[in-house]
């Protein structure tokens, strides 16, 4: 169940907009507990998102928010079809990994994965396999064609690999350089993270690795003791652009002498207003070029 301040952070959309997309359009249709107190179920939130991921396209918002379920799916599909065919070379191994994620097949994974790291190494395979796949999973769920369990074990197996890969690196060549890594509280998706902790590491930094849902008062404890030069963080889609916004205001207050680096969903960020204090990675041809 979620109430609808949750629907806002997921989608960015306020929550008197979702009042009065349902008002006008009959958008969504919450429930009511045995309180009386309005909730939104999954559906409920997938189909919010489903509008929210239209609203680039010809689709007028009134025209989204009438739009059925099946209508939508079908409209996502096209999107993902027009995707995929832009990464045909590298579609087989997408397609591949999902399979043998559906179906729980921990040695079928390893062995495609290793055959991808054969062919494209560790840089290519996440640009070209691991991206395009976790966002064809991300659609699929949108489009209520897969279930969550498998997300979650096809995101564990990549994350061990990166972790894998990630040991295999030899010592930092400038310690002195230290990057701190994290997502902010009530973030968990953290397999670009993990990349970019590959990729720091790889160009002979000093990474200090603190994952998931990291709290502000950890991290503010974490910078004093440790000292970093850097701190690299993602920013997703299910925080408000207010709350982004003023997070990001936090850690420039808080962490004036560190240099700051964001990178996530670019249509978040793109809104955030920030200075030179703030390096903004929006690829990793950006985050390469400042380990130069």
């Amino acid at each position: 169940m979620f109430t609808i301040s949750q629907l806002q952070q997921f989608s960015g959309v306020k929550a008197h907009t979702i009042r009065m997309w349902e008002q006008r359009y009959n958008a969504l249709q919450p429930n009511r507990s045995e309180g009386n107190t309005r909730y939104y179920d999954s559906t409920q939130l997938r189909r919010l998102l489903n509008i929210v991921s239209l609203m680039d396209t010809d689709y007028k918002v009134s025209e989204l928010c009438a739009m059925d379920d099946k209508k939508m799916f079908t409209i996502l599909e096209k999107q993902h079809k027009d995707y995929l065919s832009k990464f045909e070379a590298h579609d087989y191994f997408i397609t591949q990994l999902i399979a043998a994620g559906m179906i729980f097949d921990e040695t079928h994974f390893e062995k495609i994965f290793s055959n991808c790291l054969l062919c494209f190494g560790m840089n290519q395979t996440y640009i070209n396999i691991i991206y395009p796949m976790l966002n064809r999973i991300g659609l699929m769920w949108l489009t209520d064609t897969i279930s969550p369990n498998y997300e979650h074990f096809i995101s564990s197996m990549v994350k061990q690999k990166f972790f894998a890969a990630i040991d295999a690196l030899p010592p930092a060549k400038y310690p002195n350089d230290t990057w701190l890594l994290f997502l902010p509280e009530n973030e968990f998706h953290e397999i670009g993270l993990l990349f970019s902790n590959y990729t720091i590491r790889q160009a002979g930094r000093k990474v200090i690795y603190l994952g998931a849902n990291l709290p502000l008062d950890s991290l503010i404890n974490a910078v004093k003791q440790i000292s970093p030069n850097h701190l690299f963080f993602f920013c997703g889609h299910n925080n408000s652009l207010e709350n982004s916004q003023l997070y990001l205001n936090t850690l420039r207050k808080s962490f004036s002498n560190i240099k700051i680096h964001i990178a996530g969903d670019e249509r978040l960020i793109s809104k955030l207003s920030f200075d030179k204090k703030v390096d903004w990675i929006s690829s990793i041809d950006d985050l390469r070029n400042q380990l130069c």
